[in-house]
C-alpha cells in the first residue's frame, strides 16, 4: 500500500504548526509537502521590532528544512488547485511550474493586507506582513531623517519627519510605539538634528486604541503613546493619500511621505478562487477543520472560518494565537482520518494578550491578569520567547545588545518602494525581476530602473517617495 501524500499550502502560524505536529504523529509513514514562497517561518509578532532596529531580519525567522526534516519543502505559490483531480499547481520562485497530488490538503494560506476603496491610498502606502515590509520601513524612516536633517526647509524637513500609521489595532500600536522610539533615539544626542521633532501619527474610526481587546489594556497602551509623544486620533482615518501627504477625515491635511497601512488582514485570495462556501473570504469549515463535502480537504488558520464553540454562532478571530492552536488540532484530524487517533474539535480558552510598546513597555493580561509597565513588558519578552519555535538565544542577544548599545540606524538600500506594493497577494515576496521576463515600464514619473534592479510584476502606478528611487 502506498504511503499518504498530505500537502499543506502555507507555512504561516496554522501551516507550520499542522506541518511540525504531523511530522511527530506520521513517524515517516507519510509523505509530508509543505508548499510555500519562503523557507523560512516567520514569528510575526515581533515585525515591529525588525523595523525599529532592534532585530536582525534573521531573528524572527525559522528555516523550514532546518526544523522540519522529515517534511518536504517545496518553494512556490499556489496558483489553482483542482479539487477533483486532488492536484495543486504551482508557480515556483523562477518562474517554473508544478504539481502536487495529494491524499489530503491543509489550506494554510493565511492572510494579506485589508484594502478599503480610499482614493491614493494603494498607490502611497505600504503595508506591514513581511519581511520585506519591515526592512523597507526601517531604511525609509532612516532616509527620512537623514533628508530632514540635510534640509533648510523648516516645512519638508517637518514633512520628512512626520509619519503617519493607519489602524490602531496590535499590529499598528506597536509600530507607532516602537517607531517613535527609533526615531527620537536618531535625533536625540545628535548636534545637527538639534530642534528636530519626529511626529508619529495613530489613526484609527474606533473610539479606543486596541478596540478588540479589554478597555484597561486599551487605556494603558493609549496612556504609553500619549507620554511618548505619538498623536492617537480615535474616530478618525485617511480620507485621501497623495504623494505629499494625506487628508484626514476631520479635513486636515497632513503634510507627510510616510504612510503605513494597518488596518487589518484579508484572507489570502486563494481561498476565494476554490469555489467553496465562504465565509467574508474565509473557507467555511467544521468545528473538526475540514471542509463540509470534501472530507480530504482540511483548512486552519487566517484562511479558514472557525466555528467559535465557545461563542455559538462566531468564527474564532484571525490571529496568531488561534492559527497556531488550530494547527496542532488539524493534524491530529489527519492522521484520524488514515486510523491514527480520534478526531478533536477545535475549542479555545483564552490565555490572554500581550501587545509591545517598546522599551520596557507593554500591556498584557496573563490568565485575566492584568499588567502594565516593566512587569507586562518582562511577560511580553517571555511569552514570545517560549512561543518562537527557533532562534531563542539569539532574539534574547539581540534585546540584551539594544539595552546596552546604540541602535544601528543606517540605511541598506535591499527593498525599494516598487517592490512593497500595499495590493499584492504575497507581502512575504519582495518583487524583484525575474530573468527572461520583458522589460517592465516605469509608471508615470519614475525614473527607468538601472540593470540591477527592476519594479518587477506589480500592481502600483505611482512613483516612488523623494529619495526612493
Amino acid at each position: 500500500m502506498s504511503r499518504p501524500r498530505i500537502v499543506i499550502v502555507g507555512a504561516g502560524f496554522a501551516g507550520y504548526r499542522t506541518a511540525q505536529t504531523l511530522s511527530r504523529l506520521a513517524r515517516g509513514r507519510a509523505d509530508i509537502t509543505l508548499l510555500n514562497p519562503t523557507d523560512y517561518f516567520l514569528y510575526l509578532p515581533l515585525l515591529p521590532q525588525v523595523a525599529a532596529g532592534i532585530l536582525e531580519p534573521r531573528r524572527v525567522t525559522v528555516s523550514l528544512s532546518g526544523t522540519l526534516p522529515h517534511v518536504k519543502l517545496v518553494l512556490g505559490e499556489s496558483d489553482r488547485i483542482d479539487l477533483d483531480a486532488r492536484q495543486v499547481h504551482y508557480t515556483g520562485p523562477e518562474g517554473e511550474g508544478g504539481t502536487l497530488d495529494y491524499d489530503r490538503l491543509v489550506l494554510a494560506a493565511g492572510s494579506v493586507n485589508k484594502l478599503l476603496p480610499i482614493p491614493g491610498v494603494a498607490e502611497h502606502a505600504h503595508g506591514f506582513r513581511g519581511l520585506p515590509e519591515a526592512l523597507y520601513l526601517r531604511d525609509h524612516v532612516t532616509r527620512q531623517v537623514e533628508l530632514a536633517t540635510a534640509s533648510d526647509d523648516p516645512k519638508r524637513c517637518a514633512a520628512r519627519c512626520t509619519f503617519v500609521v493607519v489602524g490602531a489595532g496590535y499590529t499598528g500600536t506597536e509600530v507607532a510605539a516602537h517607531g517613535q522610539l527609533f526615531t527620537d533615539a536618531q535625533v536625540d544626542k545628535h548636534p545637527m538634528r538639534t530642534g528636530m521633532r519626529p511626529r508619529w501619527l495613530l489613526l484609527d474610526i474606533a473610539d479606543r486604541v486596541l478596540p478588540e481587546l479589554d478597555e484597561r489594556l486599551s487605556r494603558t497602551a493609549d496612556t504609553v503613546l500619549r507620554e511618548r509623544g505619538v498623536d492617537v486620533r480615535m474616530g478618525t482615518s485617511v480620507k485621501e493619500a497623495t504623494h505629499d501627504g494625506v487628508l484626514l477625515t476631520d479635513g486636515e491635511f497632513v503634510d507627510t511621505h510616510t504612510l503605513v497601512w494597518c488596518v487589518g488582514v484579508r484572507p489570502d485570495p486563494l481561498a476565494e478562487s476554490l469555489g467553496l462556501p465562504l465565509e467574508r473570504g474565509r473557507l467555511l469549515v467544521d468545528a473538526h477543520l475540514q471542509v463540509p463535502g470534501r472530507p480530504e480537504v482540511f483548512a486552519c488558520g487566517d484562511a479558514a472560518a472557525v466555528p467559535d464553540l465557545e461563542k455559538p454562532g462566531s468564527y474564532t478571530p484571525m490571529t496568531a494565537q488561534h492559527a497556531w492552536r488550530q494547527g496542532k488540532v488539524c493534524a491530529h484530524n489527519i492522521a484520524a482520518s488514515f486510523g491514527d487517533g480520534r478526531r478533536r474539535a477545535y475549542r479555545h480558552k483564552d490565555m490572554g494578550f500581550v501587545v509591545d510598546l517598546g522599551g520596557v513597555k507593554a500591556a498584557a493580561n496573563p490568565l485575566g491578569v492584568n499588567l502594565s509597565g516593566v512587569a507586562a513588558g518582562a511577560v511580553t519578552r517571555g511569552y514570545h520567547l517560549a512561543a518562537m519555535p527557533g532562534n531563542r538565544v539569539r532574539v534574547a542577544a539581540d534585546w540584551f545588545l539594544d539595552a546596552v548599545l546604540p541602535r544601528q540606524a543606517v540605511q541598506l538600500g535591499l527593498v525599494r518602494s516598487w517592490s512593497v506594493p500595499l495590493d499584492t497577494a504575497s507581502p512575504e515576496l519582495a518583487r524583484v525581476p525575474a530573468r527572461g521576463r520583458p522589460a517592465v515600464t516605469p509608471p508615470p514619473g519614475q525614473p527607468a530602473p538601472g540593470p540591477d534592479v527592476a519594479p518587477g510584476p506589480v500592481r502600483r502606478t505611482d512613483r516612488p517617495t523623494e529619495g526612493d528611487s
